[in-house]
């Protein structure tokens, strides 16, 4: 037989071994850490749902759900074990001492020793007022000088021949 031939068969087996190994090493990883869990401790189960563990028996495990109410899982069930900081943080809302406080607004991102700049105000004042009616005037004196200029018997857009 020829070698060609059988080296799909061999990548095949050798994918399938790669595949089986590291199945049976997370596995490995998950047994051990639900065998860490101690009374205690916080918990998610693969559902989802965050619990305290009362009790651990062999296949088992009592976990507090809520305050006072109790509930019995498989260990297979177990999906985390959780640091205290962590299950903390997200059950309680507790962030550690230590975490940067975060401002909800933009306060911090001013100085506030800077001092104050003066503000420009975009309103209409008595000044622009009368700056204005100069305009007027020359932009009228404008008008006046273009209609000079144009012969009276020439087309304009807009105009038409009817009468």
């Amino acid at each position: 037989m020829n070698i060609v031939t059988l080296l799909p068969f061999i990548v095949l087996i050798g994918a399938m071994f790669l595949m089986t190994r590291s199945a049976k090493n997370k596995q490995r990883q998950a047994a051990q850490m639900r065998n860490e869990m101690q009374p205690g401790t916080g918990v998610r189960t693969i559902g989802g749902m965050y619990a305290t563990v009362k009790e651990i028996n062999e296949d088992t495990v009592l976990l507090e759900v809520a305050p006072g109410v109790h509930a019995i899982y498989a260990k297979n069930a177990i999906g985390a074990v959780l640091e205290d900081a962590e299950y903390n943080r997200i059950v309680h809302g507790l962030e550690p001492e230590d975490a940067p406080v975060v401002p909800d607004d933009a306060s911090s991102l001013t100085d506030a020793d800077a001092p104050a700049e003066k503000k420009i105000d975009l309103g209409k004042d008595a000044a622009p007022a009368a700056a204005d009616e100069a305009g007027k005037a020359d932009k009228a004196d404008e008008k006046s000088a273009e209609a000079e200029a144009q012969p009276k018997d020439v087309k304009r857009d807009g105009d038409t021949d009817a009468k």
